[in-house]
């Protein structure tokens, strides 16, 4: 299969395919040395850009190198990842032509910081967060204004008891 890194209208540089993949199809590896997230934390703290990718066992990021790392992001992708005996591949879930460039919806997570997508797409969510993510992110945000309205209740509520009802003091 041969494939290529030039440049990509969605961000720098992008994988493109100089022949026609099959829906299904391995396509490249996702590859480079195996850190901790400490490590990574460590490595990256507030790098713009990074190219990991955590495992399913919570404890091993790929600290990508190679043609798999400058997949880029889109919210309707080509290709998708899996992990198969501890590597991650990337595979074809549809017909690709020759020409197009290889992408897969990188679904972050762990992160507030934003992510803006830039793919596109007709079905762009605006993010490169996954859908789970930004849930748990709404709910996270919903549960915090509920907190602050109801410590804004009590101390108005507190406000009152001690200044009486008609605003003069009980002292007085």
């Amino acid at each position: 299969m041969a494939l290529v890194v030039r440049p990509s209208p969605i961000h720098s540089a992008g994988v493109y395919t100089t022949r026609p993949i099959r829906k299904g199809a391995r396509v490249v590896e996702y590859a480079g040395p195996r850190i901790t997230p400490e490590e990574a934390d460590r490595l990256y703290d507030g790098a713009s850009r990074t190219y990991l990718y955590g495992l399913e066992d919570g404890k091993t990021i790929i600290d990508g190198e190679g043609l798999g790392a400058f997949l880029n992001h889109s919210c309707d992708p080509n290709c998708e990842i899996d992990e198969i005996k501890n590597r991650v591949w990337i595979f074809a879930i549809r017909n690709i032509a020759a020409g197009e460039e290889l992408l897969w919806d990188y679904n972050l997570y762990d992160d507030e910081g934003p992510a803006p997508c830039h793919c596109g797409s007709s079905k762009c969510r605006g993010t490169m967060y996954s859908r789970e993510w930004m849930a748990k992110m709404r709910r996270k945000a919903r549960t915090k204004a509920k907190k602050m309205a109801e410590k804004k209740i009590k101390g108005a509520l507190h406000s009152k008891t001690k200044s009486g009802i008609n605003g003069k003091s009980a002292a007085s």
